[in-house]
């Protein structure tokens, strides 16, 4: 008996391509049956973040901006699974709909791409303009460096690359994950956790499904890294308590050590005047609780009109 053809969503960029073939070859390496030709169908699909080029997320309704239409596809039917990058997604799902899978970790940190020699972002030049769409981003540069620029520059990868080159900005912050699921490694200086705390689930590939498909949930357990989903579900409790949006600068970052999980969090203001952090160490199995505990603690020292 052949299994029936598998329909994976997923937005059609370079990035989100790449990351729905490593679920491909996740899928094919745990179930040979679907090594098979046909067995498997990537299809991409715009999102409203891809068409909506010209403003900030923060402006056009933040996070789920790059899911919505995915996941109407897998709830009418459509698709069978939907591949994220999960610092996209929103902190719930829409009911029917549950995220099963994590492939491992890439690296989750940022990375600073430079015209110049600058290889840190204290050697940039005093009031230097740096490229990023992200509000993490763009506070903790300032909090750093408050002489600094922000210019908000979206696109591709490639995009952005060929703005920095072309002098739209004097340097350019994007995830080093991303650069090396496209083979571009060797671009940029890796910035360090303790100066720029990653997103939420950055560097972490998520897969969701219909609730209630027994059979696309087994094929997907086969394939869950559970150290990334631990720590990445940490997270997202983190988030979820802070009800984080695209409008309020929020990072979450979460490593396993052995048997403990340690999490690192922080909101901050968008001008980077203010920074408020904390973090969790507990047992692995308790990251959900760990997660909610310092979303609390950031909630409740940060104050009902710090976030926006």
């Amino acid at each position: 008996m052949t299994s029936p053809v598998l329909r994976i969503g997923t937005r059609g960029s370079k990035l989100a391509l790449a990351q729905a073939t490593l679920v491909c070859d996740a899928l094919k390496a745990a179930h040979p049956a679907l090594a098979r030709d046909g067995a498997l169908e990537i299809v991409a699909i715009r999102t409203t973040g891809d068409r909506e080029q010209a403003r900030k997320l923060s402006e056009i309704g933040g996070k789920g901006l790059f899911t919505k239409e995915i996941e109407e596809q897998l709830l009418d039917g459509s698709v069978d699974i939907g591949v994220h990058s999960t610092k996209d997604m929103p902190t719930l799902q829409p009911d029917g709909l549950a995220l099963a899978a994590f492939l491992p970790r890439e690296d989750p940190r940022d990375v600073l791409i430079a015209r110049g020699d600058a290889r840190a972002i204290a050697d940039l030049k005093k009031g230097a303009t740096v490229a990023t769409v992200a509000l993490r981003r763009q506070a903790l540069l300032l909090h750093r460096r408050p002489d600094l620029r922000v210019e908000p520059i979206r696109g591709n990868v490639d995009t952005r690359l060929r703005k920095l080159q072309d002098g739209a900005a004097d340097a350019l912050i994007l995830a080093r994950a991303g650069l090396n699921r496209l083979g571009r490694g060797d671009v940029g200086v890796v910035i360090p956790v303790d100066e720029m705390l990653p997103a939420v689930g950055q560097g972490a590939v998520c897969i969701e499904c219909r609730s209630d498909d027994g059979r696309v949930r087994d094929l997907l357990a086969a394939i869950d890294h559970q150290a990334t989903a631990r720590c990445v579900r940490a997270e997202i409790a983190m988030l979820r308590v802070l009800d984080g949006s695209c409008r309020t600068p929020i990072a979450g970052h979460a490593v396993l050590d052995g048997g403990q999980l340690w999490l690192r969090a922080l909101v901050a203001r968008p001008d980077g005047s203010e920074v408020i952090a904390t973090e969790r160490r507990g047992a692995a199995g308790d990251g959900d609780a760990l997660g909610v505990d310092a979303g609390e603690e950031l909630r409740r020292r940060a104050g009902p009109g710090f976030f926006g």
